[in-house]
């Protein structure tokens, strides 16, 4: 006879299969009663060894937070930063977890994620839909920021938070097209993020507004390699420049790509009166060469960090609850000749 899942412990007592999860790991979130009713069932059925209540242990709360590339931005830290200060208010402790930037056939998650370690998880900068769907199918509470296009939020199993980016690009690309600067590139894989998405739809909507057709030829929205994004632009911008048709702006997708067409710029040393109007997304101050001289668009992470917080608390204490899809909003910071 195999031995009996969470499910059908679950099912068993008209329970929620995450509730038995915490009930044999001795998590908080479980009325003692139906704790004890759990652990019995699990008994009766075969289950295996169920974790006797042990105070440290329940009393040792840990939030994990999941991060692909252990190499991650001043953008993520800053999230990350504010999230354990947070945490660390209300007495739980933050986890690193660090995932692989794809997950390959065959992969499994590391053990801390599996073996009743960590009470509730925030996932951020992961961006494969293999990763996305194993850590969906995890018991945990779960709060995503951001996600890819192809899945489903109702698939994840927690809540999503998006930076809306829409309206921003809608309204950046909008005030350029006024200007009368036509010949514009977005630049960035919008295939890789729902945030990356959304940003180019606002630039496709600011043309449709105006009765404007984009030239796809200027645009580079396919997959870039993990760490050849520059050589990638350089040789898209190349090719261009050799046909004589070089855009006369540049809509990208984040200020990190913002920067690399900068650098693409400052390396061939084209004079000043041959620069191009050139915007961003974020706000970061990692990339010296557009921080703050280039239009982006302003997002808080510390904000961030404390909403995704406030997310998995709120989960761990009812985790029955509907999961939530929200979007956090951002405003433009105009500069240069946009700002007039």
């Amino acid at each position: 006879m195999s031995k009996p899942t969470m499910q059908e412990i679950a099912d068993a007592l008209s329970t929620s299969r995450i509730t038995v999860w915490k009930a044999l790991n001795n998590r908080p979130g479980v009325s003692e009663g139906l704790r004890q009713q759990i652990q019995q069932k699990a008994r009766e059925l075969g289950y295996g060894k169920v974790t006797e209540a042990d105070p440290a242990a329940t009393a040792a709360r840990t939030v994990s937070v999941v991060v692909s590339r252990p190499e991650s931005s001043l953008f993520w830290m800053q999230i990350i930063h504010q999230l354990a200060r947070e945490l660390a208010k209300r007495n739980w402790n933050l986890m690193y977890t660090y995932l692989p930037t794809y997950g390959d056939d065959g992969y499994t998650l590391p053990a801390a994620l599996t073996d009743g370690s960590v009470a509730g998880i925030i996932v951020l900068n992961v961006y494969s839909e293999p990763l996305l769907r194993l850590l969906s199918e995890l018991p945990q509470p779960k709060v995503f920021l951001d996600t890819v296009p192809n899945l489903n939020p109702e698939t994840l199993g927690g809540d999503l938070l998006l930076i809306e980016g829409r309206a921003p690009l809608r309204r950046i690309t909008g005030r350029l097209l006024d200007m009368g600067v036509r010949r514009l590139s977005f630049i960035g894989d919008v295939g890789y993020a729902q945030t990356n998405t959304d940003r180019y739809r606002g630039f496709l909507d600011a043309y449709r507004d105006r009765g404007l057709e984009p030239d796809p030829a200027l645009c580079l929205t396919g997959p870039f390699g993990l760490h050849t994004h520059y050589e990638e632009i350089s040789r898209f911008l190349d090719e261009l420049s050799a046909r004589g048709e070089l855009p006369e702006g540049y809509v990208c997708a984040s200020d990190y790509i913002a920067h690399f067409i900068q650098q693409y710029y400052d390396e061939r040393g084209l004079p000043r009166e041959d620069r191009v109007y050139l915007t961003g997304f974020d706000n970061n101050d990692e990339y010296a060469n557009v921080a703050h001289r280039i239009t982006t668009v302003d997002v808080q992470t510390p904000t961030i960090g404390a909403r995704l917080a406030n997310k998995i608390l709120f989960r761990l204490g009812f985790p029955q609850s509907a999961c939530e899809l929200g979007y956090v909003c951002s405003q433009v910071i105009w500069r240069g000749e946009l700002a007039r």
